[in-house]
């Protein structure tokens, strides 16, 4: 704005400088008439029950600008008084609206991966699954190979015919896949089955000891049956990436797409709008990227670096990445995990596995490598976020986070993270909060697990210590809830229900359910706790003016339903950044 000073005794020289200060300030003033109006809302939600997870605070329309959040109100009217030529207009019709999911800890192209082969978390037993790949030899060439995920032996109806320590054998696969080398990803991720065609590539014999970290689980000939538990899959999966790699730069890279692609319309129309993906390479990190970049990304990535110490430690220029492509995409935490999965044995306990008497679980990574991932971090200002299930396991990075904590204690905003903490002694609960860290948990992996956590650790230590919310709530931690998908289904409403429930239906169960959480704990765990987890609650998480317009419609309350109907909410709308990126029925 251009200001004058009127002058009695220079008033000559002042009106000659009117003549040319009005015409000059009418001009400028047409200029910032024309930007205004360049600023009309994108979009405006009115007539919903839009609930903002800011402190209980509840609206019944919204306005969207430039992608953010312009204008909130309890008045439609006062919302659609700001409409302009372009503005889209949605009538919610009274529904209920919330910031949009955020996946608290999945593997992002491994949703889209799973969703292009074949598919067994649904499947009850290993006949069936041998049906499937029956069903799939025909229609690919000898000596290709195939991929399926999602069998986990605790969870069908009754074991194969030809058993071994729960396990199926290769046995029954080789006889309908001789020339088909075979991998199929245990549910968990932390263990896969292998028929003989993919062991002879890798190499594996009666002869292969178990390395450390894992397991080759072999007949009382000592001969492989085709179960590898944690580190004793890397063999196969070398042979599995070596024959991808061999296809050609140009068409991985137009698969990995494939499965991304597939990945993000999944998640849309489950109402995510961001998700936090548990691990990613450099190459993967550089693809998000210029995806982002070139505004390809339908929803928002927060990305975990995962590599070995060695890989990482000369090779961290750039990072962190911090809101590249509009805010769609971010690294700034490195990934890491000291043991496996409970369901496959691997979980790293303080006392034996109930069922396994002797065993107390796998260290996958040594507790050193992590140390010295944990100081990269520190050097890099990169959180640390690393994959713990046992007792034993916690224990072990509360303590890596304590003597990290006390080399530096300038710093006070650490957010360091626990991947899943399923399983704690009750005497590192109140640790968690005292050291900041967060519990990344997944809301669906207890009532999952439920089947089989008694019998690995016995009622006691199941009661005490098994995915503890409420005590976990109680002493002031943060919980960051999720799915951890493919190894789950992504779908946030079945792990809400879990986390407010902690029941299951087949076979029906509750699993101590004073550990559940309240439905206003379970949102806000899968909205501002996974923002805040991720250093990105002034963003997103919440809806408030200024914050990115990232919202899901749903058909029911989630704070007021009938319990039994958060599992029949279907999603109405999912939009992300003032865009509807998908419209359901």
């Amino acid at each position: 704005m251009l200001f004058f000073v009127y002058h009695p005794n220079n008033s000559k020289q002042t009106l000659a400088f009117m003549r040319i200060v009005f015409p000059l300030s009418f001009f400028f003033v047409l200029i910032l008439h024309s930007c205004n109006s360049g600023l009309d809302p994108d979009m405006i939600l009115y007539n919903g029950d839009i609930h903002t997870i800011e402190e209980g605070k509840i609206c019944s329309c919204l306005v969207s600008t430039q992608g953010r959040i312009s204008f909130l109100s309890k008045e439609d009217e006062e919302c659609l008084a700001k409409k302009g030529s372009k503005t889209k207009l949605i009538d919610l019709k009274g529904s209920f609206a919330m910031p949009g999911f955020i996946e608290g800890h999945g593997h992002f192209n491994g949703v889209g991966r799973m969703a292009q082969n074949l598919n067994f978390l649904d499947n009850k037993s290993w006949e069936s699954i041998l049906s499937e790949i029956e069903a799939k030899v025909p229609e690919i060439p000898k000596g290709s190979w195939i991929e399926g995920r999602g069998w986990h032996q605790e969870k069908w109806d009754s074991l194969p015919p030809l058993s071994i320590m729960g396990y199926p054998t290769k046995y029954s696969l080789d006889s309908i896949s001789p020339d088909h080398p075979v991998v199929l990803f245990h549910a968990s991720g932390h263990g896969l089955f292998a028929n003989s065609a993919a062991m002879e590539i890798a190499g594996i014999t009666r002869e292969t000891p178990d390395p450390p970290g894992g397991k080759i689980i072999k007949d009382q000939f000592g001969e492989p049956t085709g179960v590898f538990e944690e580190r004793a899959a890397t063999r196969i999966r070398q042979a599995y990436t070596d024959y991808l790699a061999a296809q050609g730069d140009e068409a991985r890279k137009a698969v990995w797409r494939l499965y991304t692609d597939a990945a993000q319309q999944e998640c849309l129309a489950k109402g995510i709008t961001s998700f936090q993906d548990a691990g990613s390479s450099y190459e993967d990190i550089d693809w998000y990227k210029e995806m982002a970049e070139k505004g390809e990304l339908d929803l928002r990535l927060w990305v975990m670096l995962r590599h070995s110490f060695e890989q990482m430690e000369n090779n961290m220029q750039g990072f962190p990445i911090i809101g590249a492509g509009d805010e769609f995409f971010t690294c700034r935490a490195i990934k890491t995990e000291v043991d496996g999965a409970l369901g496959a044995h691997g979980a790293w306990l303080l006392e034996d596995y109930e069922d396994r008497p002797g065993f107390k679980g796998q260290n996958t990574t040594e507790t050193a490598e992590v140390e010295r991932i944990a100081g990269l971090s520190l050097e890099h200002d990169m959180q640390l976020c690393v994959h713990s299930i046992g007792d034993r396991a916690n224990r072990e990075v509360l303590d890596i986070f304590e003597k990290s904590k006390n080399s530096k204690p300038e710093k006070t905003d650490w957010r360091w993270r626990v991947e899943h903490a399923q399983h704690l002694h009750p005497d590192d609960i109140k640790r968690f909060a005292s050291l900041g860290a967060i519990a990344s948990m997944q809301g669906i992996h207890c009532t999952s697990d439920a089947p089989f956590v008694v019998k690995r650790l016995g009622t006691k230590r199941a009661q005490e210590g098994g995915y503890a919310w409420r005590s976990l709530l109680d002493a002031g931690v943060v919980i960051a809830n999720g799915t951890d998908a493919p190894v789950e289904d992504v779908d946030p409403l079945p792990s809400l229900y879990a986390s407010v429930t902690r029941k299951r239906t087949a076979p029906e169960m509750t699993f101590f359910e004073e550990q559940k959480m309240t439905r206003a704990e379970a949102l806000y765990s899968y909205t501002l706790g996974n923002a805040y987890a991720g250093f990105e609650e002034k963003i997103k998480g919440s809806l408030k003016v200024g914050k990115l317009t990232d919202v899901v419609v749903l058909s029911e309350n989630l704070l007021s339903c009938p319990e039994e109907r958060i599992l029949d909410a279907k999603v109405l709308y999912t939009i992300v950044g003032g865009e509807v990126k998908y419209q359901g029925g």
